[in-house]
């Protein structure tokens, strides 16, 4: 970057020359090679020129991929009385554009024993987990805190979401009662 070009908003691709360590601080999105700063992505430049600071914010955000540590929201695929298997929609806030399945094992759901499975969710549910792993690129999740759990049950005689009544899940439509490890939010919010 030269001496006319010094400002922030230019667009850069990888490897473009941005300044040299003499006169900058390298900021995120840049590299250091030979004491001269370059860019690591493709993006616009930030000059902070008070802490002598350069940077590049990438134009797209970058892919949300399910990492351990973060929440993710995801829909029930399939039941069994000792595991269930979650597709992830979500990453925080961020909705993914791929495909993406998580593992929840009967003993990552409650700190307090759980019996079956199907005490816990149900296909179709749509539930708030954390993924505890990524072991053999398969994401562990758990859902032992309070604020993780199922958010929005389907009855699973007709369809129709659940109500939360006391520890109870209940159908408004026919009166079928079900049990879900819900979380404190329970039918709140939008998916």
């Amino acid at each position: 970057m030269g001496q006319s070009e010094r400002k922030s908003g230019q667009f850069v691709v990888p490897g473009d020359r941005l300044g040299v360590i003499e006169e900058f601080t390298p900021g995120p999105g840049t590299y250091v090679e030979h004491g001269t700063i370059h860019s690591k992505i493709t993006g616009r430049t930030l000059l902070d020129m008070l802490n002598k600071k350069v940077s590049v914010y990438p134009l797209i955000p970058a892919v949300s991929v399910p990492r351990t540590g973060s929440t993710v929201l995801g829909q029930i695929l399939d039941v069994k009385s000792r595991i269930a298997v979650l597709r992830i929609l979500k990453v925080g806030n961020r909705t993914l554009s791929g495909f993406f399945t998580g593992v929840l094992h009967i003993s990552d759901v409650s700190p307090s024993y759980v019996e079956t499975m199907f005490n816990v969710c149900k296909t179709g549910d749509i539930m708030r987990a954390k993924v505890i792993s990524e072991k053999n690129r398969t994401f562990h999740l758990s859902t032992a805190e309070k604020d993780l759990g199922v958010i929005y049950a389907f009855c699973s005689q007709c369809g129709h979401v659940l109500l939360l009544r006391g520890l109870r899940m209940r159908c408004l439509r026919c009166g079928n009662i079900e049990k879900r490890k819900v979380t404190s939010d329970y039918g709140e919010g939008t998916i």
